[in-house]
């Protein structure tokens, strides 16, 4: 698989890489262990080098799971990992404070079984603790050989200038995609120049570009789209018009809709690494095929065409959840 580097570090990764959340978090019941460490075998296999996981997803079980998972081929993989939460629980609120970051740094090398993170992000800006402590305990880890690159996860304009500032920001991970596009108004122009790379998590819109997905979908008790405004009956109904639309494109590309929205991401910009997670090994497969997906300058502009005429229904996060974003 192509590599693409992120950030003035030049951290190496393949083009896509692996969202391991949804094997133990969020989407539902947990994938039994020996099915997700093969998936997450497979996906290295087969080109993938670069592996998202956090501590609160499970929470910590995650984090396991990925250590054990890359053990034979540790060395050759980038690990990325997330701080920010008290006691790895989103319900509890935000905690980025020196201390706790050291604490989850020493834990998360456990769990994952390693002596160095590749990626450490801050999973969400914390209002309460100046980013320049937050940042200047990152470069401390880094000193020590335990942390090899900050990141920043859903941070707005001012927080990466100050974070940049004290230590350079190898990557921003936020949501983008085809039917999430802000970061393109400020957030792009500023990582192309400061030199950041781009981690776009939910490329596949949490599944519903995939086409998979439709008004009459019901999900498990415990997946966390039933809380989110975008998914509500009403509003998939509504959305179902960009998914038809990347049909159409797909069919003509000898395609799937998956494809053509994780090509599109990669055609957006070369610092661009996508971070589309799954369960089945099959998805995996059609996900990584994307990268084999050349959209030429007259299929993006029939795409940007269409979706400019689309209007997208529904917020993408609860109303407590999206306080916890960074503008």
């Amino acid at each position: 698989m192509e590599k693409r580097i992120l950030g003035k570090n030049g951290l190496e990764v393949s083009a896509l890489g692996l969202g391991c959340m949804g094997l133990s978090f969020g989407y539902g019941p947990a994938t039994e262990k020996s099915k997700a460490i093969e998936l997450i075998r497979s996906a290295y296999e087969q080109g993938i080098t670069f592996f998202d996981t956090a501590e609160v997803y499970g929470p910590y079980t995650n984090e396991e799971l990925l250590g054990e998972a890359i053990q034979p081929f540790r060395n050759e993989v980038v690990v990325a990992t997330k701080f920010g939460f008290k006691n790895a629980r989103t319900t509890e609120g935000l905690d980025s404070r020196p201390e706790t970051i050291r604490a989850v740094a020493e834990a998360s090398l456990k769990r994952l079984r390693t002596d160095r993170i590749d990626l450490f992000y801050q999973h969400r800006v914390d209002p309460n603790v100046p980013m320049e402590d937050v940042a200047g305990t990152v470069k401390d880890l880094i000193a020590e050989g335990k942390v090899k690159n900050f990141g920043l996860s859903e941070a707005g304009v001012f927080a990466i200038r100050q974070a940049n500032e004290v230590l350079s920001v190898t990557a921003l991970q936020s949501e983008y995609s085809l039917w999430w596009r802000e970061p393109e108004l400020e957030i792009l122009p500023l990582l192309e120049e400061l030199e950041i790379g781009f981690v776009p998590f939910s490329p596949l819109g949490k599944g519903f570009l995939t086409g998979k997905i439709d008004e009459k979908t019901s999900f498990d008790k415990s997946d966390f789209r039933n809380t989110v405004p975008r998914f509500s009956e009403e509003n998939r109904k509504a959305n179902q018009v960009l998914v038809d639309l990347l049909g159409k494109i797909a069919t003509k590309q000898n395609a799937t809709n998956a494809q053509i929205a994780l090509a599109w991401l990669l055609a957006q910009k070369p610092w661009i690494a996508p971070i589309p997670g799954t369960t089945k090994l099959n998805r995996l497969q059609e996900n990584i095929g994307a990268a084999n997906v050349e959209l030429s300058s007259n299929d993006l502009q029939e795409i940007e065409t269409a979706v400019s005429n689309i209007q997208i229904q529904g917020h993408r996060y609860t109303a407590q959840a999206q306080q916890m974003i960074n503008k």
